[in-house]
């Protein structure tokens, strides 16, 4: 046993980090050295009620104590020692959404998380008001269409936050709110750190026939960048968290965040001209800007790092659920032949095969929509295939294509921001499990991107870990010294990341597929409405 590291638990140099994702509520500590030492988690599912998708206050409370529990026990386990205190701790959430609390403290109407897709109207109207683009998911969203219904519980509204607001205020009694975590509730100004004061005035202007008894300004979290205490466990706080009463209340709370910003530290993108690209079911590319973006565009959602710089965010619903469609018919091909091929060696033979084929795919088109698209405009998926007598038709450029249509809609998102807007991108970090197969994952991103792409040991730590980089810095950081000197300088300072440059070919080659795919979205819509109108949904 590594008597030091006991000591550091039993001393509280330790950070806590807390994490509610959309499928699991993760519980990481570390030590001053950022490696993590005892970890716990907790498994949860949204429920539809009354037609909006909500977590429960019981499932909240439960999910919490549960995960604390489990990274307790682990350290008991692993160190023979019983958390007591800790240096720092911060929460995050699910950014977004809407929790609207009374005078005494009472949830109003059930959680509204960002998978709510009800607030359109709202989300329309207020991006004309502010020339600014308002999501749908956004809390002031969420508020406004609530305002719009006239829904009965918004007059008695006192406090209207985030899941990671909540839990915070519930922890340290502090209406505080991480500047990240706010810039999906309200569009954050980047020179005063808060709320964009004119569109307050607005939006206090726009609903002032209602006369609610409360101004905007009096129903939202105070912000607060990263590096600043945002609160402390209060005795109450300690023993929701720790129901056997073991955990000292007086604890030093970090400002909440969101998992947009904890994914930023995790992948020690922060740093201005940097950025990166999350890969999964869908994907999405964050980009530090330099300075605000000169028009307002659907595609494009504003937000902020941790320390308050603008952030351009790209999403696009689809990514690599058709390619692992196609992965999956070769292996059921494999079986029939009289073989079982192992599924990382059939991904990895399949996409080593897209590094073998013409820069451009050989002709071939591919759209991997299993759901609609807002960047393109098509509402429901339909993945499709396209290939003319022309094309070079073989397993290299089938393989290929599909991997350059996964980042097709990404690609007419980023183009805004490097095309439109000439933002300069030094470098992207890239995650998620399309990177597993080393190398091709990177290519072809660095080709659709066409800026050097790495891929980091730490990439899979998750935001708990971030979150818990977040409680260290407030506590252990220098007089003056920044997130981005921070990370690089003693989270990130040996931690090795390969970097994959663009290659000149890729990129001409991503180019020529792009205008296929962008000149064939008339064929993917024509596609769609085909089987809309004869009623095969």
């Amino acid at each position: 046993m590594d008597q030091n590291i006991k000591q550091a638990i039993l001393k509280g140099e330790t950070s806590l980090g807390i994490e509610f994702g959309s499928t699991r509520i993760k519980a990481v500590l570390i030590d001053q050295r950022f490696e993590t030492l005892a970890s716990g988690s907790y498994e949860w599912e949204n429920l539809l009620e009354g037609g909006y998708w909500t977590y429960p206050l019981t499932d909240i409370i439960k999910g919490l104590q549960a995960a604390y529990r489990e990274m307790k026990q682990e350290v008991a386990q692993k160190y023979g020692v019983t958390v007591t205190t800790v240096g720092s701790i911060g929460f995050s959430a699910m950014m977004h959404g809407y929790m609207a609390f009374d005078s005494a403290g009472e949830l109003l109407v059930p959680f509204r998380t960002w998978r709510n897709a009800t607030t359109g109207t709202a989300a329309k109207a207020l991006t004309e008001l502010f020339q600014f683009n308002i999501p749908e998911r956004w809390s002031i969203a969420h508020l406004y269409q609530a305002i719009l219904n006239g829904e009965e519980h918004v007059p008695q509204a006192r406090f209207v936050t985030t899941l990671g607001g909540y839990i915070h205020w519930l922890l340290t009694g502090s209406k505080a709110i991480g500047i990240g975590d706010a810039s999906g509730v309200f569009p954050i100004d980047e020179a005063a750190q808060d709320y964009h004061p004119a569109m307050v005035a607005q939006f206090d202007e726009l609903i002032a026939e209602k006369n609610y008894p409360w101004k905007l300004s009096d129903l939202l979290p105070k912000v607060y960048p990263a590096g600043e205490q945002a609160g402390i466990l209060t005795e109450a706080g300690a023993k929701l968290l720790d129901e056997s009463g073991d955990l000292l209340a007086g604890i030093p709370l970090c400002p909440p965040e969101g998992d947009a910003g904890t994914g930023m530290v995790a992948t020690n993108s922060v740093r201005k001209r940097t950025g990166n690209i999350s890969v999964g079911t869908s994907v999405f590319a964050m980009i530090v800007l330099e300075k605000d973006l000169t028009a307002v565009y659907p595609e494009i959602d504003m937000v902020t790092t941790p320390d308050g710089s603008p952030v351009g965010m790209v999403h696009a619903n689809n990514c690599s659920s058709d390619i692992n469609a196609w992965v999956g018919l070769f292996r059921e091909f494999s079986e029939a032949m009289g073989f079982k091929a192992d599924p990382e060696r059939l991904f990895s033979v399949l996409f080593n095969k897209a590094l073998e084929a013409d820069s451009d795919g050989g002709g071939l088109l591919s759209y991997g929509y299993f759901s609609g698209e807002n960047i393109t405009g098509l509402e429901k998926g339909r993945p499709l295939f396209v290939r003319s007598p022309e094309s070079r038709f073989n397993l290299a450029n089938f393989m290929r294509s599909h991997l350059f249509s996964a980042f097709g809609a990404l690609k007419i998102g980023m183009d805004i921001l490097t095309r439109k807007e000439h933002v300069s991108i030094d470098s992207i970090l890239a995650h998620g499990g399309l990177f597993k197969t080393p190398v091709v994952g990177q290519k072809i991103v660095a080709a659709a991107m066409n800026v050097p792409v790495s891929v980091m040991a730490t990439a899979g730590e998750g935001g708990a870990w971030g979150m818990a980089i977040l409680a260290a810095y407030m506590q252990n950081k220098e007089q003056q010294e920044r997130l981005d000197d921070f990370l690089d300088h003693k989270v990130f300072k040996d931690i090795e990341g390969q970097v994959i440059h663009p290659d000149e070919a890729d990129v001409k080659g991503f180019e020529l597929f792009m205008e296929r795919y962008t000149a064939g979205l008339a064929i993917e819509q024509a596609a769609v409405d085909h089987l809309v109108e004869n009623g095969r949904n």
